[in-house]
């Protein structure tokens, strides 16, 4: 369940500086120190709203008015104050199925990333009620990017880059904290206008501290990076990484501009449109495009070849979208392809 870190684990930082660094992804010794810097904070931000939470029934302080979301754990309804009537999302876990810890780590997340445009803004009032906790947000009230997302058909081209655009700066500001997001999806992204030019990223309870071990549960998903489907280099998991949000964002922007996945889970030997997508992204023939990847132009191919690079220490940033923004990602009809010269992550 989301926000149980007592049972994760960070890499220790002497096998880094004793030279296991390769052998645990990648992991730096300054990687490592911001990820456990990230984690104390954590801690103490927690120790601290364990003290300061209301105790109250959420109907005592707030009217409903409608249901905003409704997910695994928890559900997010739009409230405003019975005395101030000001307006605020409440996400709700009962404490059937959350602990009082998992409850703190997801509110405290929230609010150690501070303000960002493009993530919704958390405030720092926790409610215990008897049979559920609550923390507020900021309401966001268009629902979430899954909705607008036209299948087989995706976004309009200047509508996916600014989605790309805005959850990139999100996801960088996130790992400019030491944490990793880990669930990138369109359900986890908030639309604040009718025409998607703005969106949020909302739920953080599967965010970590970099470094933090972890193995995968469950069967893989199109979103979940290939260096979660294998072995772990430790007994205890694979220490996460921004590479990881990375991959998502690749995936997620595939969806963008097609409006469907390229894949169903990122195993070669399981999922043929995968095998065929390394194969593809291995000959280093932009021309020889599998079925999934039509309409995409050449600058598309050079971004996603970046962002969805299997082998996580070769893969882009998520600040890579920058550098391809402006310039089309879809192939007009009749279009002749022509691929782009001289760039970061170009297929050639």
């Amino acid at each position: 369940m989301p926000g149980k870190p007592s049972q994760e684990k960070q890499v220790e930082m002497g096998a880094v500086e004793n030279g296991a660094g390769e052998d645990l992804g990648g992991l730096t010794a300054e990687e490592l120190r911001q990820g456990q810097e990230a984690a104390l904070a954590l801690e103490d931000m927690m120790a601290l709203s364990a003290q300061t939470l209301v105790q109250a029934e959420v109907d005592e302080l707030y009217q409903h008015v409608r249901p905003l979301g409704q997910g695994r754990f928890g559900r997010v309804l739009l409230v405003t104050h019975r005395q101030k009537g000001t307006a605020f999302a409440l996400k709700k876990l009962p404490k059937a199925s959350t602990t009082l810890r998992g409850f703190l780590y997801e509110f405290c997340v929230g609010l150690s990333l501070g303000s960002h445009s493009a993530i919704v803004a958390a405030y720092g009032i926790g409610v215990e009620s008897v049979d559920s906790y609550s923390f507020l947000t900021e309401p966001v009230l268009h629902g979430d990017l899954i909705a607008f997302i036209q299948p087989k058909v995706g976004l309009l081209q200047p509508a996916a880059q600014r989605c790309a655009a805005q959850l990139a700066s999100a996801l960088e500001h996130i790992h400019s904290r030491g944490l990793v997001y880990r669930d990138l999806k369109p359900e986890n992204v908030l639309v604040c206008d009718p025409a998607c030019r703005w969106v949020k990223l909302t739920d953080f309870g599967h965010t970590r501290p970099r470094g933090t071990l972890l193995r995968l549960v469950g069967p893989p998903i199109p979103y979940t990076a290939p260096e979660l489907c294998g072995p772990p280099p430790l007994p205890e998991g694979l220490p996460i990484q921004p590479a990881l949000d990375a991959w998502a964002l690749g995936v997620l922007l595939f969806c963008l501009l097609t409006g469907y996945f390229p894949w169903d889970q990122p195993l070669a030997e399981a999922d043929p449109f995968y095998e065929d997508y390394v194969i593809w992204q291995a000959s280093g023939q932009p021309q020889a495009r599998p079925q999934p990847w039509l309409g995409l132009t050449p600058v598309a191919d050079a971004l996603l070849w970046g962002l969805l690079d299997p082998h996580p220490r070769r893969r882009s940033p998520v600040s890579s979208i920058r550098g391809y923004l402006g310039r089309p990602w879809r192939q007009r009809a009749g279009e002749a392809e022509e691929a782009p010269q001289g760039e970061k992550g170009d297929p050639e």
